[in-house]
């Protein structure tokens, strides 16, 4: 008789395991909650009240007066006081091209971006693992949201070398979601942090308005709307279930989250790269598309979990597309003019950053918190909206770690 081999001696007869324990074992017990928020800009700032001359200036397009006086009063009516871009003087002396939109320029544009908005990535991810207070080899999920990012390897793998994050962390990259790519981003990191025990995702939203910035044409009323309204920004959030003891405070549980789409809408907000860059459309009747949609997305988020909410008494982050949305959603339900003020000084001091604007408002609206001594609203809701149209809705509750202030 042949001699049994010592391993399989000594084995012991395995335990007969379902796979819905294996399941549930592999689950968070508690909901997905903020634990750490992180924001960085680039060092350009340019006054609201002097874009449009820096514009026409480094376009060269001086000869187009009507235009100019136009976009000046776009900005004079936005609400924004400053944004922060990497456009600059020197990057248009070095490419007059990106100044045409009919010139190939795209190779260019993204030889930039995908070294620079990593790196603002990265400064806003440094931020946020700092306050976090645990090293950033314990970050086991990355996601990372950008409209800049068109090659492969992405800035996802560089945001990972910078930050110094394991080899082993999950990478994954949401490109084109626009304005609504931060509340996808949230929406994500919460499935995987409350579906992997122990797991704690960051989440990097960077863009930048680099890959479509181009000279003004007569005609095209996209690009002086967009020049007026959109800047640089990146902002980071860590993401993860059962705050460990003392170490984590919990700033925010995410309680519920959903996606809609507004019927009717595919050409209402587009987006796509063309060789001179990335090429945008926003339809005249958005704002009025959301305000009408919104309140539906609250009801059914709400209900999907038994809370009944009445609007007035929530905290409120939302996307600061433009003055005029925010203006639209307050009427629509029947909200005190400051419901929206986190929303109304992020688009004031920063304009809007697209994806990662909505991080900022969070972490506005958590300076506030600290401020006023988590007095106010316990329920609140996060949304944002984007190509689609798409609007992302988070229901969130203020945290152990914000009350404890």
């Amino acid at each position: 008789m042949a001699p049994v081999p010592a391993t399989a001696a000594a084995a012991a007869p395995a335990a007969v395991v379902s796979t819905h324990e294996i399941r549930r074992a592999q689950r968070a017990d508690g909901p997905a909650t903020v634990l750490a928020i992180g924001t960085a800009n680039p060092e350009t700032c340019v006054p609201q009240d002097e874009y449009a001359d820096f514009y026409f200036r480094v376009t060269k397009s001086e000869h187009l007066p009507e235009l100019k006086n136009k976009l000046r009063r776009i900005c004079n009516k936005s609400g924004i006081e400053k944004r922060f871009m990497f456009v600059n003087d020197d990057v248009m002396e070095a490419h007059p091209e990106f100044a045409d939109r009919h010139l190939t320029s795209l190779d260019a544009r993204v030889e930039i971006v995908s070294k620079v908005v990593p790196e603002l990535a990265a400064a806003a991810s440094a931020k946020a693992i700092a306050e976090w207070g645990r090293p950033a080899t314990d970050i086991t999920h990355l996601i990372f949201s950008t409209y800049s990012g068109v090659k492969a390897p992405g800035g996802d793998r560089l945001l990972a070398s910078l930050l110094g994050l394991r080899p082993t962390v999950s990478r994954t990259v949401l490109s084109l979601h626009g304005c609504y790519g931060g509340g996808r981003a949230l929406q994500l990191a919460k499935e995987l942090a409350e579906n992997n025990r122990g797991a704690r995702v960051l989440v990097a939203c960077a863009e930048s308005t680099l890959i479509a910035f181009y000279g003004p044409e007569v005609g095209c009323n996209d690009t002086i709307i967009g020049q007026a309204l959109f800047g640089d920004g990146s902002g980071a959030v860590i993401v993860g279930a059962d705050p460990v003891g003392a170490v984590e405070r919990p700033l925010f549980e995410m309680a519920f989250a959903s996606q809609a789409t507004v019927p009717d809408s595919e050409g209402a907000i587009t987006m796509q790269h063309k060789k001179g860059g990335m090429d945008y459309h926003i339809g005249g009747g958005v704002p009025e598309m959301l305000a009408g949609s919104i309140e539906r997305c609250l009801v059914d988020a709400f209900g999907a979990i038994g809370v009944a909410a009445r609007w007035r008494d929530l905290f409120w982050a939302v996307h600061p597309g433009g003055r005029r949305i925010l203006d639209l959603i307050e009427e629509a339900l029947g909200l005190d003019n400051g419901a929206m003020a986190a929303s109304r000084q992020v688009l004031h001091e920063y304009g809007n950053m697209s994806g990662t604007t909505v991080i900022f408002v969070l972490n506005e609206l958590r300076r506030r918190f600290v401020a006023d001594g988590a007095e106010g609203a316990d329920w609140g809701a996060l949304m944002a909206f984007g190509p689609g149209v798409t609007v992302e809705t988070i229901l969130l509750r203020v945290g152990s770690g914000l009350k404890g202030n």
